[in-house]
């Protein structure tokens, strides 16, 4: 693979990222239709979406440093409370317990990990087949039309007010398990995990940031399951950067799309991407059959 090449694949890995059109789905597809050989590189498909990754963090850095400060006095409560338990009643009879869940971003914190025990549940379980779907050109192809509806119907919901206080945990159950049938390439992640937001009621910028943020824990999962296999590369000095160029084209191209995703959300502007997500899987359902 050529520098060119690998940069190539990080403008599509940045634009299709958090644009609700699928990464997994297009790179699948200009693989299989341009025959671009990545050499089944683990470690390029890795440092692809940590460049994605790295977009969130600069993006939504505030509320990230938040729910990191806010889990971590979580965890200060609820060892207090262990303490409280075990040290008895105080002296007028009533146990000093902290409530833990006491703030929108507590809840927050709480949903995003409702919302990620479903997805890494079923990207195990799902893990071979995930792998095969990306090698034709058939799967990617349906899962497009999928989101192309998927995103047309988000467009004719109402607008509503859920911020994380008024979110129920089996709706972030819902939106987790949206984002593991997401790990299917060609059902975009964002798409999917956004319409499903605003299915259950969640504010259009509030499901923006859900959906991204709840992007962290899956993507970093993944590469942990996927890492232990970089080892089993051969992976000389120069393809190392050729791979790390196509990751800062990624973040570059990335952080642009996340920006206009607000845009596209708030505005009910889905329907064009959801035309072309139509476009795109027709075409690739085609190729299958064709090439």
């Amino acid at each position: 693979m050529s520098v060119l090449q690998s940069i190539f694949l990080g403008i599509i890995q940045g634009l299709t990222e958090f644009l609700p059109v699928s990464s997994s789905g297009h790179l699948a597809i200009i693989q299989n239709i341009f025959q671009i050989d990545t050499g089944s590189s683990i470690l390029f498909d890795i440092l692809l979406h940590l460049g994605t990754l790295l977009v969130v963090f600069i993006v939504y850095w505030k509320d990230i440093w938040k729910l990191i400060l806010e889990a971590l006095h979580m965890l200060g409560d609820i060892f207090y409370n262990l303490a409280a338990l075990f040290k008895g009643s105080e002296a007028d009879g009533k146990k000093p317990y902290r409530r833990v869940v006491r703030s929108n971003y507590r809840k927050f914190v709480v949903l995003l990990l409702v919302s990620t025990i479903p997805t890494g549940i079923m990207g195990v379980l799902g893990e071979k087949l995930i792998k095969g779907a990306s090698d034709t050109l058939l799967v990617p192809g349906i899962c497009l039309l999928i989101t192309g509806a998927l995103l047309l119907l988000s467009d004719r919901m109402e607008n509503c007010t859920k911020i994380p206080k008024d979110v129920t945990y089996k709706e972030g159950v819902l939106v987790g398990i949206a984002q593991g049938f997401a790990t299917l390439p060609g059902l975009s992640r964002s798409g999917t995990t956004i319409a499903a937001c605003l299915f259950c009621g969640f504010d259009r910028r509030f499901a923006v940031k859900y959906s991204f943020i709840l992007s962290i824990p899956a993507i970093l999962g993944a590469a942990v399951l996927e890492i232990k296999d970089v080892g089993a590369e051969v992976v000389g000095g120069g393809l190392v950067g050729t791979y790390l160029a196509g990751m800062v084209a990624a973040a570059l191209v990335g952080y642009v799309c996340i920006r206009t995703m607000l845009v596209v959300v708030r505005n009910k502007k889905f329907k064009y991407f959801a035309f072309y997500c139509f476009a795109v899987g027709i075409i690739s359902i085609v190729c299958n059959f064709v090439l």
